[in-house]
């Protein structure tokens, strides 16, 4: 554990604003990957209908997300965010001095899995274009795959997915969770192999951070055994439960907001030809002064982004800006322009 370094978080506004004396409300948030065009308002009944006091009976829940991604209930496997759903795979499946494959740079939690369950994490690093090698190490138990890669918006091609998963033995945890704004869906290979596990989240397209839910389409055997491990509810609340089910009931509304979000993604990388090409609601970019100073000038002027530095193999020039809405994008242009002396 003494080798372990916490999992760092997007700055949050109140944290801001008490630092620099900024007014909260004037603050925009490009930091933490969330929609800002939150859940269809139909979300918000259902919260205010349910009974807290009420353990949550999610398998209408795990119907509509089934429904969804195409699959069937008993495929289905739901946890406190994705996070509470790799958090049950990774006790089932490691051991002590067990090993899992980790392409960087990624989503810094798979290594907080990995060393928490006394496993050792073997880290590659992602070729150009930060795409992932094909090549298996032998030995390997969980491979970790994110696609659109965070903090880098890269997506792995399917040959080369089908290629690592049909080379090894382990267990490979595809993370999508920004795979509604691609053009990419991957949910159906999951009934094609026995080892490929393929994990969703409703905190973004879905606009749900704040409900912590999320979800994993499995093999039969691996959906069999979650239940055996999961936590009681498998995690989850009984609001996050009817959010989820209102929220899948109004796709339509997420698919609007996921567009809007992509015509803005497009128009800030026409603005900023540095920012990599993205399949998810964010864009990466290396700049030419540690990221860090960009960040922390732009936080005096109210706009949070996030350096990258936390991220293992990012190194301290990359910079990772969430896509907001039109108003707050112009927010953070005008800000980056002055930083970075732009017109």
């Amino acid at each position: 554990m003494e080798r372990l370094k916490p999992y760092v978080a997007g700055k949050g506004i109140g944290e801001i604003a008490a630092k620099y004396g900024l007014p909260a409300d004037e603050i925009v948030k490009l930091g933490s990957n969330e929609n800002p065009y939150g859940p269809s308002p139909k979300v918000f009944e259902a919260i205010g209908s349910v009974r807290p006091e009420r353990y949550p009976e999610p398998e209408r829940l795990i119907e509509a997300m089934a429904e969804y991604a195409g699959t069937t209930p008993a495929n289905v496997l739901i946890g406190a965010g994705m996070d509470g759903v790799m958090d049950t795979l990774t006790r089932l499946f490691l051991d002590p001095g067990d090993r899992t494959l980790i392409y960087t740079p990624t989503f810094s939690y798979y290594e907080i899995l990995t060393v928490t369950a006394g496993a050792e994490p073997v880290f590659l690093s992602r070729g150009p274009g930060f795409d992932v090698p094909t090549e298996v190490p032998d030995g390997i138990k969980i491979v970790f795959i994110c696609s659109p890669n965070n903090p880098t918006g890269n997506l792995i091609p399917e040959k080369d997915l089908r290629s690592i998963v049909e080379s090894t033995d382990a267990v490979v945890f595809l993370d999508e969770a920004y795979a509604e704004f691609s053009d990419q869906n991957f949910l159906s290979l999951a009934a094609e192999y026995e080892n490929l596990v393929v994990g969703r989240t409703m905190s973004k397209a879905f606009g749900l951070a704040g409900m912590r839910l999320g979800y994993a389409v499995a093999p039969d055997w691996i959906a069999r055994e979650y239940r055996r491990a999961a936590p009681p509810f498998f995690g989850v609340t009984t609001p996050s439960v009817a959010a989820g089910i209102a929220a899948l009931e109004e796709t339509e509304y997420m698919r609007l907001s996921v567009k809007a979000i992509r015509e803005e993604r497009d128009r800030l990388r026409e603005a900023i030809p540095e920012f990599l090409p993205s399949g998810g609601n964010f864009l990466y970019m290396e700049t030419e002064v540690p990221a860090g100073m960009v960040a922390e000038k732009m936080l005096r002027m109210g706009v949070i982004v996030r350096d990258c530095f936390s991220f293992r193999g990012a190194g301290d020039h990359g910079i990772r800006v969430t896509v907001g809405t039109p108003e707050e994008n112009d927010r953070f242009l005008k800000a980056f322009g002055e930083v970075c002396g732009r017109p």
